[in-house]
């Protein structure tokens, strides 16, 4: 397998194309929810990611088709006065898992981080996706501490 990550191109069909099928698959397995991405959503998906001021869209190409995605916001550590890097998704297609491709979707974006003086790089992860948790230790992520608190829970309020 010839695998290539580079940054999503959002007028080039194919990476659009390839951002909405590689998001479907992940909101479509188990682990993302099981249910494939409302027809707005992906209609309106790469169009708010290119509008995005932060975004930085990574995708992984195995043999030039997408197979995996990184999707992340750079933001600001207001302890450290510093930029950091949250990767929101990082999905693999299902036949690619296992592959590297997650390594080097996280390498990539760690890549981008250090060029852009980022403190950290952060990101979310569900406590029963065992799989995921064991890359992002192998690669270097802990749970988030401050001082001598427990670990940091990530919360949400949906919004109408």
């Amino acid at each position: 397998m010839n695998l290539l990550v580079r940054e999503a191109d959002f007028g080039d069909q194919r990476d659009a194309d390839g951002i909405v099928t590689v998001l479907d698959s992940y909101a479509s397995d188990p682990v993302g929810g099981g249910q494939p991405l409302a027809r707005d959503v992906r209609d309106r998906l790469v169009p708010a990611l290119r509008d995005h001021p932060t975004a930085l869209v990574l995708l992984a190409l195995a043999d030039d088709e997408p197979v995996g995605i990184a999707v992340c916001f750079f933001g600001l550590s207001t302890f450290r006065a510093r930029p950091l890097l949250n990767i929101h998704d990082l999905a693999v297609l299902p036949r690619h898992r296992g592959k590297g491709v997650g390594r080097a979707l996280l390498r990539a974006a760690e890549e981008h981080a250090r060029r852009k003086a980022c403190c950290k790089m952060t990101l979310e992860v569900q406590d029963d996706n065992s799989q995921a948790r064991i890359l992002y230790r192998r690669f270097g992520f802990e749970d988030f501490v401050v001082e001598t608190s427990a670990a940091t829970r990530f919360l949400a309020k949906p919004l109408a």
